[in-house]
This record gives structure tokens, sequence and C-alpha cells, in this order.
């Protein structure tokens, strides 16, 4: 073995070169100020062999994306790992960066001869910042897509070629499939090229006029190797140690689901990185915010308004890195160092402040509460679509999204619906409206529950009742509904039906329907509300005096149409679209109607998301608490 190191250091001389660099001499000794170099090194390498690994698996198209990072963080094994350790290793790089930073300003080692290293680490800084802001975008999900967008249209301010710098950087007039690939490409190739040649330029300038002791008598010289080079590696091990924290940080939280997560494959879920819902330019995210590294320029920003907007974007950070590229000539007077200082200190205090006001001001602001708590339920919505259908599909995660009544069904209650009606008390989207609702509440609608109420009481609150607030063509409705047919029905009727009888015509009804929704028909019980709903006796008039239905699994239709609504396929999806579509149709409200026509409002794809939702015809995993009985598999 050594005749084979004497032949290798023979022709590469690698013994001499070991010897300079293990034995760099270090005046003062070894100190644990001298680590954050060694540890932003050690940190750039984490990145640049997990960010290897990741390419393996990433497939840069805003059509895959995100897709390939759901696979990397839920599907591969210890993916989530993988993830985790480069998301949060890139964090404390940001952190080490300005450890180092500081350390360089409070030991003077920017001044002559080591300008040009600092003027170096100044441009690495900025490569790091770059990486960490290209880096956002790469999941391609809602968070890193809009807060990128947001920081992209700062280069518009630019003067004279703002507009042109950013068509550059986003590839086009419009985010989307050009602006991923750029970013991948700065990210993966451009910036992590650039730093590698610079820290080599770096460390090899630094080694030319060695360390910047700045008490050289406190301690015996000594050199590099062993003792820095102990506190190096404790120093870095330290950083990997914070880091895996950091990873496994919700673990304490999910202590008691953790053997049932491993064995199901789903550790992804607490650990790593978070991943949100696949980005979608047709919805707006108001919870974007950068990292937290760059809070401080986005709560800056909110101190310049309109035409000043470009002082707090463009000149006053310019400035700052003006001067920080100054520093070494400032620091030649005999007061600049300590100038220096107290400027470094300023900028730190203030970068912490704002992100300390912006951190606050969030944490009371509603609507940004609001949308965090969105984001993070449409984040695990989208996995519970996936593990429904076993995989993504062709059409894409997003579309798998915006086609989920459980998500969208609300939206489009609150905007189409809820100006009559409520769901549950209020707009389906959790929100009371100040005014009174003019219609009924569908909460619960086609359960036995709602249709039992009807039938007893089809003049209350939650029923025909709210009518009596409505106007149609600009005239009260009165008492059209509150009073009508099915009111007087009722008030004749109802106090002559036993419970049983209410019942069997409720089951009756919910078996037309065929809901998956709704727990399994009593048959019995539904044979019995059969022939109630046709026969009357001598207490009740039959309900097919004003109703229309084809009871399931029979040929003839009873009743006719003409009085009320058509009851065959009562409270199912066709029955729902084609009310919906078409109230005014003589088998539904006929000449009485005051509900518009859907049909002509919504398109095919909106009006399917809101049937499937009044009925509650969406996948929800096995193991949630589901508001209603049953669950259906798309």
């Amino acid at each position: 073995m050594n005749a084979l190191a004497n032949w290798f250091d023979d022709r590469t001389g690698y013994r001499a070169y070991l010897h300079e660099t293990l034995y760099e001499r270090i005046p003062g000794g070894a100190r644990w100020r001298y680590v954050w170099g060694s540890t932003l090194v050690f940190t750039f390498t984490v990145q640049m062999i997990t960010g290897l690994f990741l390419w393996m698996c990433y497939s840069p198209s805003s059509q895959t994306a995100w897709e390939s990072v759901y696979y990397i963080q839920y599907e591969m094994q210890f993916g989530w790992f993988l993830r985790g350790l480069h998301h949060f290793t890139a964090q404390a790089m940001i952190v080490l960066l300005a450890l180092h930073f500081m350390q360089i300003i409070i030991d003077g080692a920017y001044k002559a001869p080591r300008e040009v290293n600092f003027w170096l680490g100044l441009i690495l800084m900025q490569i790091v910042l770059g990486l960490s802001l290209t880096g956002y975008l790469l999941p391609w999900d809602q968070k890193g897509y809009w807060a990128t967008q947001v920081a992209t249209k700062l280069s518009t301010m630019v003067p004279v070629v703002g507009p042109q710098i950013q068509r550059l950087i986003v590839g086009g007039p419009n985010y989307g499939h050009h602006t991923l690939t750029r970013f991948f490409a700065l990210h993966a190739g451009v910036l992590p090229t650039l730093l590698i040649g610079l820290l080599a330029l770096h460390i090899y300038v630094f080694r030319r006029h060695g360390i910047t002791a700045k008490d050289p008598n406190r301690a015996p010289e000594t050199t590099f190797w062993p003792d820095q080079v102990l506190k190096d590696a404790v120093a870095c091990l330290g950083v990997l140690l914070v880091v895996l924290v950091l990873i496994f940080w919700n673990a304490p939280q999910h202590s008691g689901e953790l053997k049932e997560l491993a064995d199901s494959g789903r550790l992804g879920e607490v650990f790593g990185a978070e991943l949100g819902a696949p980005a979608d330019p047709t919805e707006q995210y108001s919870a974007a915010r950068p990292e937290w590294y760059f809070l401080f320029l986005f709560q800056f920003l909110k101190f310049f308004k309109g035409q000043y907007e470009v002082y707090g974007a463009i000149y006053i950070p310019g400035g700052v890195m003006m001067f920080m590229f100054l520093m070494p000539f400032i620091g030649r007077w005999k007061l600049g160092h300590r100038f220096n200082l107290l400027y470094m200190s300023a900028l730190i205090i203030g970068a912490m402040t704002l992100t300390w006001l912006a951190i606050d001001e969030d944490r009371d602001k509603d609507s940004y509460k609001a949308a965090v708590a969105d984001a993070h339920m449409k984040s695990e919505r989208i996995r519970e679509l996936i593990e429904g259908r076993q995989g993504v599909g062709s059409e894409g995660a997003v579309a798998l999204l915006r086609s989920d009544p459980k998500i969208h069904g609300p939206e489009l209650f609150a905007r189409h619906c809820a100006a009559c009606h409520r769901f549950n008390a209020h707009d389906g989207m959790n929100v009371v409206p100040e005014e009174p609702a003019t219609a009924s509440d569908l909460g619960n609608f086609g359960t036995r529950e709602w249709i039992s109420g009807f039938i007893t009481d089809p003049a209350g609150p939650a029923h025909f009742g709210a009518t009596v607030n409505a106007r149609f063509n600009g005239e009260p409705l009165g008492t059209r509904f509150t009073e009508g047919d099915m009111a007087l029905w009722a008030d004749e009727n109802v106090e002559s039906m036993s419970q049983r009888e209410i019942d069997s015509v409720a089951e009756f009804l919910v078996a037309q329907g065929k809901r998956q929704d709704i727990a399994a028909v009593n048959a019995e019980l539904a044979t019995e509300g059969r022939e109630f709903f046709e026969n009357s006796n001598d207490n009740v008039q039959a309900c097919v005096d004003c109703h229309a239905i084809q009871p399931d699994g029979e040929d003839e239709e009873l009743g006719s149409i003409g009085m009320a609504p058509r009851l065959t396929g009562y409270g199912s999806e066709a029955w729902l679209r084609d009310f919906l579509s078409n109230p005014g149709a003589e088998h539904n409200y006929g000449e009485r109607n005051a509900m518009p026509e859907f049909g002509k409002q919504l398109s095919d794809q909106q009006m399917e998301i809101l049937v499937r939702f009044l009925s509650r015809n969406w996948y929800e995993r096995p193991d949630n608490d589901a508001n209603f009985e049953a669950v259906t598999a798309e």
C-alpha cells in the first residue's frame, strides 16, 4: 500500500499539497469563531449531493414538476428525508452565511490585503441567495409559484431595461413552463457552477493571505490539523444535527401514529419539507410570502407606494450593497472599522425587526390565517385525491384539484347560491352572510332528516319560511310558498300522520336518489312509504295528487306534472342537475319558479362540481372523520 502511495505521490505530488492544506498556520491557535467558513462549505456539499439525487427524480415541466416532487416526498423510499435534508440545509446555509459575514467584519478580515477575497464573498452571498430564490419555484406549488411571481415582478422596476429583464427571467410574457425550465437551469446548472468556481478562487485567495487573527498572541500558534479540523468537524456535525431536528420536528405531535404511518409508507406527510397544492395560475393565493430570509425586504417594500416603490425595491437595496463593496476602503480610515461595525449591526437589527414585523402582522391578520388554513387543507386534499385515484392520472394534479367538489363546491355555492340559500346556516365557506336567507338551507339536502323536516314543516325557517324575505322580478314573494300548496298540505295532513308514516315517506324518497353518502335504505320502510305516497286515506291526502314520480324499478309514472316538482330520482345527481339547469321547467317549479337557470350561468364542469357537492359525492380517505355517513371513491 505504501509503495502505491509513493508511486501516486511521485506522479502527482499530492503529499506536498495535502501537507500545505492541513498544516496551514493559525496565529493565536484554533478557535470556534473560525468554523463558519467550513460549515458553509459543508452545507454546500450536502446541497450538491442531495440536489444531484433529487435531480434524478425531478421532471422540470409545468405539467410534471409538482407530480415528480410529490413522488419524491410521498412515494420514493426515504424521499421525504432526502428532500428535507436539501430544504433545511439551504435554510441553515443562509444563517451560516450571516454568521460568517459578521465574523469577517468583526475580525477586520475585509481590510487590506484581503479586499478581493471580501468582494468574492459578497458575490458568493448573492449567488447563494439566487439559489434560494430559484429553488423556491421548483416544487411548482402554490406557495412557490405566487411568491416567485411577486419577487420577479420587482425586476420590472429596474430603470430602462426592467421589462426586458423580467421577460428574460420569465421566458416570455406569462409565467409557465419556460419560467420553470429557466429557473431549474439556473438552480441546477448556472449558479452552482459559478459558486464552485468562485468558491475555489475564494479559498485560494484566503490561503494566500492566511487567517486574520484578531488577537494572535492569545495562545501559541498552531496548525489547521488537528485542532481546527476537530472544531470544524464538531461544528459541521452540530449543523447536521440542527437540520435533522428540523426534518423530524413534527415527531412529538405524531408519536402515537408513527408506526402506522411508517407501515403505510406515509411518513412524508409529517416529516421533511412542506409541499403545497399544485400551482394553479387561475386561482389567486393570498397567503404567498417569500421565505423567512426575504421577509425583511417584503416588509420594507410596504413603506413605499406607487412611484416610490422603485426606491424600496431597487435603489435602496442597491445602495446598501454598493456601500458593502466600499467597506474595505472605509475601513482604512481612523474610525472606519468602527463605522462598518455599526453599519452592519444596524442592517442586521433592521432586517430582524422588519422580519418580526412581517410575522407579527400576519399573525394578527384573519385573512392571511384563513388563506394559510385553506392552502394547508388543499395540500392535504390533493394527497387524498391521488391516493383515491391510486395515481395522479394523465390530466395532472391541478386538474384533479380543480374538479374536486369538496374543494370547489363550497366556492361555487358561495358565489352562485348563497345569495338566497344557506349551507348549514353559512354560505358554504363557513361565513355567515349579513343578509337573511331567502330560500331553503341545503346543508343536508336529500337526507332523511332534510326530507322529514320538509314534510313536517315546509314553511319553517330552514325551508320555505325563508322566502318571505325574497323578491322576484322586483316584487316581494310574500307568502307564495309559505302559504302555498305544500304548506297547506302540511297544515291539513301532518298532524294525522304517525312518525312511522313520515319516516316511511322519507325512506321512499331517499331510495329514489340512490345516494352513496346516505346509509343503506330500509327496504321494508321504503315499501310502506311508496304505498303511503300513492294512496290517500281518510285523514291524509296522497303525495301523488301534486307530485309525479316513477319509482325506481317501475315502468309507470305515478301522479301528474304541473302542480309541484317531479320527484323521479329525487335527490340524485341527475335530478339535481336537471333542477338546477332549468328550475322553471313544467316538471319542476313551472310558472311559479323564482330561481335563476343555472344551466345558462355555469359551465358543464362547474355544474358537475356543484351537483356533486350538494349530493356529497367526493372521495374521502377511509380513516378520515367524514361529516356524512358513507363515502364514495371517484
